[in-house]
């Protein structure tokens, strides 16, 4: 497929409100793309250019992208004057003029993508000048591994190259290619919609339904790598074939598993009627991790929302001395500790381990440990279908403690008084409290099924909520007085409606926040601004931001109860919303869902529940 046809198939997507109408869309593009082109159409279409859990960064700022364009309105006015030279166009910086038009029509349209294609369409239309004209034959796959070479060029005078190289591809395309290939080096392709909607379509495209969803969605769950699972699912042409590619399809190691995640409940009682005998551990306040281990190969290390941190951890080092196997994949907790007194740290102390740079020093101010709770495959041999209690057996054999890997104690029972007395010791040992595992439940990520369940309040306990809430910053309001200085004066934030697939309010946020809370949120909102508001969001009226930020940016937030709303578009609000931290390890998949707001409020919740 040409890139053209590829990027009229984007601006179709991201005009369409419909859910169902975007899932059909989806699937006669994949209709019509090749089995070499589906893997990088899809990660095109996330913004990428390699799975999710690989780290390829384009490292092109706004400002080097207005400088290419720069570049193209340059050699446009040289090639008017018949005074082109090369030599020129990959020559010193830009006149500043040009450069100061490109930056006021980005201001001007609020969207870098649009003004790229705006002067694009102005270059092609007013001069028939340029020693090139856009080529509407360009695949695919030639604009994607143009991209790849961008993103992979490093080291002295890359900067340079890489505005170099971006202007002769856009050179090459016509301006709405251009509008998109500008979007995805930002991150921003607008298409709203999630991972899921891109197995849905999957479904579609073969059977025009979604007969085949969970299978794939536990396939994904295996090896969390859309791109290469559709090209799996795609080559197999029967129906047969298509269950053999997804019964074949397996844990890997080197590629995250998708984790599995828990659910709430109030009371120990509830856990045992919903699970039965339970295994029950510590609930620790740190970093998840699964870590990829073989022998002489470098271990790799995935976050919760499948980044690669293995740089995080110079204590991987002795990860050999723990294990006596080959390759393994183990799940776990990375948790700060005090070098002196040994106590765990909080999770903002251990997360000031998450840097590229300065790493070696920091982990002498705060050393980590890993606290391993799972193992999902074994030399080559995937656990996950084996029972829990199974899992931990073979983890033990494997697994010999040292300084820096240590195995989490847990204990079974069916006993709701039993584990309430477990939970209580965690609270008082000033851990988050117990997660409750059912001792033969197999390995499924996500929070189905009721395999996992988490507690951190003490039972009886009254006048906040059970959990904090994972929000996704939607936008926000100019300050007033003090708060003008900082440009921000209050936030508004939602939660995920998975069956419609989108983000609905549930509060603001105006107080509570320090100074230095306030210029973070500005920060980290500013660089996820958008010009429009993003599709998957679902406003009331009288709660419009005055700046759209896309979904990005996961926090924390603590509340005292959770009350019904006529106003925000959840149907229910926070009172008292204060921000707790910011959640760099989640995703605004991973955020908190209605149905979850539903298992977390004690106080005006009950109407709720009941429903």
């Amino acid at each position: 497929m040409t890139f053209a046809n590829f990027s009229k198939a984007l601006e179709q997507l991201e005009q369409t409100p419909s859910r169902l109408e975007m899932t059909e869309q989806l699937a006669q593009l994949y209709q019509q793309l090749d089995t070499g082109e589906i893997g990088a159409a899809i990660y095109l279409m996330q913004g990428r250019l390699v799975p999710q859990y690989e780290s390829l960064e384009f490292n092109l700022s706004t400002k080097m992208i207005q400088r290419a364009l720069a570049r193209l309105m340059e050699r446009h006015q040289e090639a008017d004057n018949s005074a082109t030279t090369q030599s020129n166009f990959f020559g010193e910086e830009n006149n500043n003029q040009f450069l100061s038009i490109v930056q006021q029509k980005t201001k001007k349209l609020g969207d870098l993508g649009l003004a790229t294609a705006e002067i694009l369409q102005e270059l092609w239309l007013n001069s028939g000048g340029l020693n090139s004209s856009p080529s509407p034959m360009l695949q695919i796959t030639e604009v994607f591994f143009a991209l790849k070479k961008i993103a992979s060029d490093e080291g002295q005078g890359s900067q340079d190259r890489k505005v170099l190289e971006l202007a002769k591809l856009l050179e090459q395309v016509d301006p709405l290619s251009a509008c998109y290939i500008t979007r995805i080096i930002l991150g921003k392709v607008r298409l709203g919609f999630s991972t899921m909607t891109l197995l849905d379509a999957l479904s579609w495209s073969a059977y025009g339904n979604k007969s085949d969803r969970d299978q794939l969605e536990r396939a994904y769950n295996k090896q969390a790598d859309v791109g290469n699972l559709a090209r799996v699912y795609l080559a197999a042409v029967s129906v047969a074939d298509k269950k053999q590619a997804l019964d074949a399809y397996s844990v890997r190691n080197g590629v995250p598993v998708v984790p599995i995640l828990a659910q709430r409940l109030h009371t120990t009682a509830e856990v045992i009627k919903k699970m039965g005998q339970v295994l029950v551990e510590p609930k620790y306040d740190g970093l998840r991790v699964q870590i990829h281990f073989q022998q002489n190969q470098p271990t790799k290390v995935y976050t919760r929302n499948l980044d690669d941190v293995s740089y995080m951890f110079p204590e991987l080092k002795t990860i050999e001395e723990a294990l006596s196997c080959q390759s393994c994949i183990l799940d776990g907790e990375a948790i700060g500790y005090d070098p002196q007194s040994g106590n765990l740290l909080a999770f903002q102390q251990t997360i000031t381990r998450r840097r590229k740079h300065g790493v070696d020093d920091q982990a002498m101010v705060v050393p980590l440990r890993f606290y391993v709770f799972d193992i999902l495959e074994i030399n080559g041999q995937p656990l996950i279908d084996q029972p829990l209690i199974e899992r931990k057996k073979r983890l033990a054999e494997i697994l010999s403690e040292n300084q820096a890997f240590k195995t989490t104690p847990y204990i079974t029972s069916s006993d709701a008084d039993e584990i309430r007395r477990f939970h209580h010791q965690q609270l008082e040992q000033g851990l988050e409290g117990a997660i409750f595992k059912k001792v033969d439940a197999l390995y499924r990520g996500g929070r189905k099924g009721w395999r996992w369940v988490k507690m951190k309040e003490a039972e009886g306990e009254q006048g906040k909520l059970s959990d904090t809430l994972d929000c996704i910053l939607m936008g926000y309001y100019l300050g007033k007085g003090k708060r003008s200085g900082f440009g921000i004066g209050a936030v508004l934030v939602g939660v995920r409606d998975p069956k419609e697939d989108m983000i609905k309010t549930i509060t603001k946020i105006g107080t509570g926040l320090t100074d230095q809370q306030f210029k973070e949120m500005k920060v980290r909102a500013d660089e996820a601004a958008t010009a429009q508001k993003p599709k998957n969001y679902v406003i009331p009226k009288g709660l419009v931001p005055d700046v759209w930020v896309a979904p990005q940016v996961v926090i924390e937030v603590a509340a005292d109860e959770i009350t019904t709303s006529p106003t925000h578009t959840a149907g229910v609000a926070l009172r008292f919303p204060r921000l707790v931290a910011f959640r760099d390890d989640k995703t605004w998949e991973e955020a908190t869902t209605l149905e979850e707001v539903k298992q977390i409020g004690i106080i005006g919740i009950s109407k709720l529940t009941a429903e």
